[in-house]
């Protein structure tokens, strides 16, 4: 294998895994039932003017698996957060004792988690979209090398990788989907 025919796939190895760990960080926002403190990210308090993460102005703790409690380093932090979860509207509503905020992760119902399936499904969709952009990029570089001078075989062989590649990659996307899935269909 050239060294050229080398950076054609390292580059498509690099988007193909950049998609992955792109599914797998979306994945982590979708509720399934279980309290993470991944339902706050993206969620910001005004705190002193700035816009800033529920994580940056207090402690977030997960105590059993349906409670979040968020201790505010500032106690006059807590209606400026119970503010902002209201108003990202995640489904809890948050309640306080002058201490801390809780949150309750109400149960899910049958519906909610099809809902929940569709949605992880469509993320996978978008997941195998890239791979299969990446692919393309990967086969109009060679073909672009070809005429450049690589040899044919050697450009029909990066194909064929790229191929590989992909396949491997789309493996992984319906591992990871599969796994998602039995965890938020397991009640």
């Amino acid at each position: 294998m050239t060294e050229e025919s080398k950076q054609i796939l390292d580059s498509a190895t690099a988007k193909m895994q950049k998609a992955i760990d792109h599914l797998q960080e979306a994945l982590l926002a979708v509720r399934a039932g279980k309290a993470s403190q991944n339902l706050l990210n993206g969620i910001m308090v005004d705190y002193y003017g700035n816009p800033t993460p529920v994580s940056q102005v207090a402690s977030v703790n997960i105590p059993d698996a349906k409670t979040v409690l968020i201790q505010p380093w500032e106690k006059n932090m807590i209606a400026p957060i119970e503010k902002a979860i209201i108003n990202a509207n995640i489904g809890m509503t948050p309640s306080n004792n002058g201490e801390h905020i809780r949150l309750t992760v109400p149960p899910l119902t049958e519906e909610r988690r099809k809902e929940l399936v569709k949605q992880i499904k469509t993320d996978a969709e978008t997941a195998r979209v890239s791979l299969r952009n990446a692919r393309r990029d990967a086969v109009e570089a060679f073909k672009k090398a070809q005429k450049d001078g690589l040899p044919e075989d050697v450009a029909k062989d990066g194909e064929t990788e790229a191929q590989k590649l992909t396949d491997k990659f789309s493996k992984k996307v319906d591992e990871v989907i599969a796994e998602k899935e039995k965890e938020i269909m397991t009640v």
